[in-house]
């Protein structure tokens, strides 16, 4: 069962084991993946997913939600998980997609692909938020799961990664942009750029009023 969000202003509450959602599938001799999504909400670059199985009993020590740590944080920890984990697979949907099927689909072709490329098939998937129409995999989502089951937040932090140094070798071919730190998110200084500059390749054109940024 999905848990609800907690009210406004109030703190989540996490549970005492950080494994117990897990366990109760390890006990019964089934297998896991978490499944997480980064770059849902920017003006540039691609959506990145990534699911996570790990070995029964396994905790990657400080793992959290991604938007809880720093990108230095988030790398060692990156190296963590795929040094420990059972099974890591990574997709992504270009700009392209976005912006013809939308940004909702385009995620659920990210994750269909992340799963795809996990070693051997999960017996059972969670994913952060809400249920995915048309995912093709069974799963329960679960909302605010990056912070509350252990897989979930090394698949946020494993898609965040990915995503964020992808957009900083774009940075480098389309200075300018802030790419380097803003990742694609729309920032002042970055709409400010899309006015300066123009559009790149690498813009989704969809995104509501990106267009009118040309008329800045």
């Amino acid at each position: 069962m999905t848990p609800p969000a907690p009210p406004d202003g109030e703190a989540l509450q996490r549970p005492p084991d950080l494994l117990g959602y897990e366990r109760g599938f390890w006990g019964r001799g089934l297998s896991v993946a978490g499944v997480d999504e980064a770059g849902r909400g920017p003006l540039a670059g691609p959506v990145v997913a990534a699911a996570v199985m790990l070995p029964p009993g396994t905790f990657v020590e400080g793992a959290d939600d991604s938007k809880q740590l720093t990108a230095a944080v988030r790398e060692e920890l990156y190296v963590r998980i795929l040094a420990v984990a059972a099974g890591v697979g990574v997709g992504a949907a270009s700009v392209r997609e976005i912006d013809h099927i939308n940004i909702l689909r385009s995620t659920t072709r990210a994750m269909q692909r992340a799963l795809a490329h996990l070693p051997v098939r999960p017996d059972h998937v969670v994913v952060d938020g809400n249920p995915v129409k048309h995912l093709g995999w069974d799963h329960e989502a679960v909302v605010d799961g990056d912070a509350l089951i252990h897989s979930v937040s090394c698949a946020s932090i494993v898609a965040k990664v990915v995503r964020d140094r992808l957009m900083h070798r774009l940075a480098v071919r389309y200075p300018g942009y802030g790419w380097d730190t803003n990742v694609g998110y729309g920032t002042q200084a970055h709409r400010s750029a899309i006015g300066a500059l123009g559009l790149t390749p690498h813009h989704r054109l969809t995104f509501a009023g990106l267009q009118l940024e040309l008329e800045i």
